[in-house]
């Protein structure tokens, strides 16, 4: 392979390194968001359940 091939080659996996890391940060911050309430007391909580340590 030249030279030109490797240098579009690593360029080409660099792009979609970056995406897939655009992706991930997206998905974490999805994830991390308290999308059930519980920290906020706005979900209805079991009960006879510890306060922390559970998720929905």
């Amino acid at each position: 392979m030249s030279i030109e091939g490797e240098a579009g080659a690593y360029d080409e996996l660099r792009e979609e390194v970056e995406e897939l890391r655009a992706l991930v940060n997206t998905l974490l911050t999805i994830i991390m968001e308290e999308a059930d309430g519980v920290q906020t007391g706005a979900a209805p909580s079991i009960p006879d359940q510890p306060k922390r340590g559970y998720c929905m």
